[in-house]
């Protein structure tokens, strides 16, 4: 099955790509103004995507493999991706019990890469971009886009950095923090900030270059040095929880709504609400039972949370485990999908 799809553009760019530019733009504001948020507030994104887009996007899963080979899903493929859930969300629990550092790394550059190939199918296949032709410059794309999020907070932002790293590795090993710190000296981020900046000014220079239409390019272009403002300019417990909600997990149900025959055809009938409740449906046993896998986690931690940054720290913790499996069945769909050819 092909990413191409026969739904309109503007009710794909109303659906999934303008609630995120809305949101970002609403959130940079108020920081551009000079306006300051109390830091306890900045966690409420994060708390709600547990029940909002941002848990419930990867509990289609079981379903999203099958769907993407333009498949129904039987209790085989259902059973394989649960099989993969077990094996390597399960491995990596278990890492973050015996090496919390090393699983706090392995977290960023996971996301790093998932958000990245989650804004490269956006522009191939939502926003309709023709000047990503070559595979170095889909590598670059991801490497930008995922970096958005995951680099530009380090630099802006060292201390709430270290903050957030520092609250997710102590609830299994406080001492093991330091094994990280490398992370935030000045000379690491500089050198990260210069080749970071030299890879979006070339891989946007080649996509200029290779572009037939403008628009789709300025769209890239737009949303890169947008984002690049707002994960400047806003903290990045609050930036990361808007934009987890409302730019990432919005666009990756969108590609699960045009993979489903039903909800296709309730966005070509101009009827998105029915389409996100047929998602809705789908999303919420398994956004139930992972919720409930959230609290028993919280008796197996070494230092259960007590504060509010501590709660959402393990349920960081929680994402990460289920981000590893959740990025081999995108991957998957990717090949199905043809998003790197």
């Amino acid at each position: 099955m092909s990413y191409r799809t026969a739904v309109e553009p503007s009710v794909r760019y109303r659906v999934a790509l303008a609630p995120g530019w809305v949101a970002s733009l609403a959130v940079v504001v108020p920081f551009l103004a000079g306006v300051s948020i109390p830091p306890a507030l900045q966690y409420v994104p994060l708390v709600v995507s547990a029940v909002l887009l941002g848990l419930p996007h990867g509990a289609v899963d079981h379903l999203a493999v099958a769907r993407a080979r333009g498949d129904h899903p039987d209790w085989r493929a259902i059973a394989r991706v649960f099989a993969l859930y077990g094996g390597v969300g399960g491995a990596y629990a278990v890492v973050w019990f015996l090496a919390p550092a090393a699983a706090f790394v392995l977290f960023i550059a996971v996301t790093w890469f998932h958000w990245g190939q989650g804004d490269l199918y956006a522009l191939r296949a939502l926003a309709d971009t023709d000047h990503l032709r070559s595979l170095p410059q889909r590598v670059g794309t991801v490497l930008i886009r995922g970096g958005l999020p995951m680099l530009v907070p380090l630099l802006a932002f060292p201390d709430w950095y270290r903050r957030v790293a520092t609250d997710l590795v102590s609830l299994f090993a406080p001492d093991a923090v330091a094994a990280i710190g490398w992370a935030f000296r000045t000379d690491v981020r500089t050198a990260l900030a210069v080749a970071y900046g030299a890879l979006v000014v070339a891989t946007l220079a080649v996509g200029f270059a290779r572009a037939d239409a403008r628009r789709p390019w300025l769209l890239d272009a737009g949303e890169t040095l947008g984002l690049l403002a707002y994960f400047a300019l806003v903290p990045p417990v609050l930036a990361i929880g808007v934009y987890f909600c409302l730019w990432h997990s919005l666009r990756h149900v969108a590609r699960l709504l045009l993979v489903d025959d039903d909800a296709t055809t309730a966005l070509q009938n101009r009827d998105p609400a029915a389409a996100l409740a047929r998602f809705a449906r789908d999303a919420a046993p398994l956004t139930a039972a992972s919720l409930a896998l959230l609290g028993g986690l919280y008796f197996l931690v070494p230092n259960p949370p007590g504060t509010v940054p501590e709660w959402v720290a393990l349920y960081l913790v929680f994402i990460a485990v289920v981000t590893l499996p959740h990025v081999v069945v995108v991957s998957i769909m990717d090949r199905e999908q043809g998003v790197w050819v």
